[in-house]
């Protein structure tokens, strides 16, 4: 077979793609689907067989235009806004409220062995098994009051509750650095705006109270459509209600599991938010430095740079 030839409709310039590969049956001259380099051009090209061209230039050119983003989907939760204090904190302040004295640093510890617990025991909210995140989360609350020595549990119910209400109250987030300057200058790119995060049902207000809400097409939560990252299904339904392709969308995100590596299962692009000292060894050896955004402002010449760069890669 000699070399694949993109003709752009309506264009009689003749132009090679090297390093394709066509979708169905030959058929010199009919429209056909072509994967080069994990883009997928369809409707708008013709393919034929057997003529070539000199050089790379006017290649570049035309595949410049299909490679734009046209959707980023984000993570929210420690990548565009964060916790005001440390958990054991919160936990220990509300506790003192109700009467209950706990070290803040007890309580800390004793949430990451509990939430990490009930996450095995009852992945994404226990919706499976019945539960609504709230019930989910009040169960978290208890359980880290047992492991850092409090045996009563009926005195923690109402701290549980409390803490599940101010958890939904803006007031107990902040907005990272550089967020809100770094969404709006998406905007102004003309990029679609969407959230692909494992929250809850509460994100929603949060976002609105923020002042985040309102950069967004879309908000996709795991308790809402069932499925938390890294499924593929969290990340088809973004691709889905934005009617784009996986190749012309990018997801940011400070997991490297969750965000990076289940965005790119997929064939979309992704950013890895991580600070300096904040990767292990083995994750940043296996990330491309310019696919890292030590912070969000870093993450505009990034799209510069996959925008312009062969193939997207």
């Amino acid at each position: 077979m000699g070399s694949l030839d993109l003709y752009p409709h309506g264009s009689s310039a003749v132009k090679t793609l090297p390093k394709c590969q066509q979708i169905g049956p030959t058929r010199p001259g009919k429209r056909r689907p072509l994967v080069c380099g994990g883009v997928v051009l369809s409707s708008s090209v013709f393919l034929h067989v057997g003529q070539s061209w000199g050089g790379p230039g006017p290649l570049l050119q035309i595949m410049a235009r299909w490679l734009q983003i046209r959707l980023l989907t984000w993570d929210v939760k420690d990548t565009l806004v964060r916790l005001r204090r440390p958990v054991g904190e919160e936990y220990a302040t509300k506790a003192r409220a109700h009467g209950l004295e706990v070290e803040a640093a007890a309580l800390g510890e004793a949430f990451g062995q509990a939430y990490k617990a009930q996450s095995h025991s009852f992945p994404n909210y226990g919706l499976s098994h019945g539960l609504t995140s709230r019930r989910w989360w009040l169960g978290v609350v208890l359980q880290t009051f047992h492991l850092a020595g409090v045996r009563d549990a009926q005195a923690v119910v109402p701290i549980a509750e409390q803490l599940y209400e101010d958890f939904s109250s803006p007031g107990t987030w902040q907005v990272l650095e550089g967020a809100e300057a770094t969404l709006r200058g998406c905007r102004k790119r003309g990029l679609r705006l969407a959230v692909v995060s494992n929250f809850d049902r509460r994100l929603e207000d949060i976002l609105v109270g923020l002042g985040l809400r309102e950069h967004f097409d879309f908000v996709l939560t795991s308790e809402a459509v069932g499925w938390p990252k890294p499924d593929s299904r969290i990340f088809h339904e973004a691709l889905r209600l934005a009617q784009v392709e996986p190749a012309v969308a990018a997801h940011v995100g400070d997991s490297y599991h969750c965000d990076y590596k289940g965005a790119r299962a997929i064939g979309m692009h992704s950013f890895l938010v991580a600070g300096p000292g904040h990767l292990e060894p083995a994750v940043k050896d296996s990330v491309p430095q310019e696919h890292i955004l030590p912070s969000l402002s870093h993450l505009l010449p990034a799209l510069v740079r996959l925008e312009g760069s062969p193939w997207g890669l």
